[in-house]
C-alpha cells in the first residue's frame, strides 16, 4: 500500500504567519492553484480513497484532488492539527512574543521539550490519536492501493518519527512545505512476509516551483 501523506496547500494563516492550530482559515488564491497542482500531478494515479483533517483548509485540499479523482473525501476528525490552545492559536509569532515570551525562548533555547502552550492539547495525546488514525487507515486497505491523507504538518511529522524510529522531540529533522507530498510503502519482505514499512519521499513539491509559498513547518512548534 502506498500511503501520500499531503500537507494541506497555502492557507491565509499561512500568509500571514500565524500559529494556527486548530483555527480555520481559507486557502489563498496561491494555495487554490497549488491545491489544483497536486490534483494535476495525482491525476494519472488510480487512488482508492481520500481522507483529510476537517479543518477547512485541508478539507478544501482534499475537495480539489477528490474532484479530479472522480472521489468523495472522507473525513477524520483524528488528523486534525495540534491543538495549542485559546491563548496563542491565531497569533502571529511578533503577538506570541509580546504575550507569551516564555513561549518564544523556549523555542529558542535548543532543547529538545517543546515549550508549554496555555490550555494545549498535550504531546502525548496528540501522537496517540494521530499514530491510531494513521494505522487504522493503513490496515483497512489493499496492499495495491494508493491512499491520499490530506492533513497538516503536525500530523504528518509525528508520523513520520514514529516510521522512522525517531523520538517526537525537537528539533524536527525535516521541513514541510504547503501541498508537499511525503510518501510511505507498506509491504512484505518476500521470503518471510515479515510488515516492510519505507518511506521514499519527503516534502516532495515537484510542480509546485513556481507557486511555492514561503511557510514551512518543521512539526508542531
Amino acid at each position: 500500500m502506498r500511503l501520500l501523506l499531503i500537507r494541506h496547500a497555502e492557507s491565509q494563516g499561512n500568509f500571514e504567519h500565524r500559529l494556527q492550530g486548530r483555527r480555520d482559515y481559507p486557502l489563498t488564491e496561491r494555495g487554490l492553484t497549488q491545491a489544483r497542482a497536486l490534483a494535476e500531478r495525482l491525476a494519472p494515479i488510480p487512488l482508492a480513497v481520500i481522507y483529510a483533517s476537517p479543518i477547512g483548509r485541508a478539507f478544501q485540499t482534499a475537495e480539489r484532488i477528490a474532484d479530479a479523482a472522480s472521489l468523495t473525501v472522507i473525513p477524520e476528525p483524528r488528523l486534525q492539527e495540534y491543538d495549542f490552545g485559546h491563548a496563542v492559536s491565531g497569533l502571529t509569532w511578533p503577538e506570541i512574543a509580546t504575550t507569551h515570551p516564555e513561549i518564544v525562548a523556549g523555542l529558542r533555547n535548543g532543547g529538545s521539550d517543546f515549550p508549554h502552550y496555555p490550555g494545549e492539547e498535550g504531546r502525548e495525546a496528540f501522537h496517540q490519536r494521530v499514530s491510531l488514525a494513521l494505522s487504522e487507515i493503513t490496515m483497512r486497505h489493499n496492499a495495491a492501493d494508493a491512499v491520499v491523507v490530506v492533513t497538516h504538518a503536525g500530523p504528518i511529522s509525528v508520523y513520520l518519527l514514529q516510521v522512522l524510529g525517531r523520538d517526537y522531540k525537537r528539533p524536527i529533522p525535516f521541513s514541510l512545505d504547503n501541498a508537499s507530498i511525503t510518501t510511505i510503502e507498506f509491504g512484505h519482505q518476500p521470503a518471510t512476509g515479515t510488515p516492510q514499512v519505507t518511506v521514499t519521499g519527503i516534502n516532495d513539491t515537484c510542480r509546485l516551483k513556481q507557486i511555492m509559498s514561503s511557510d514551512r513547518a518543521s512539526g508542531t512548534a
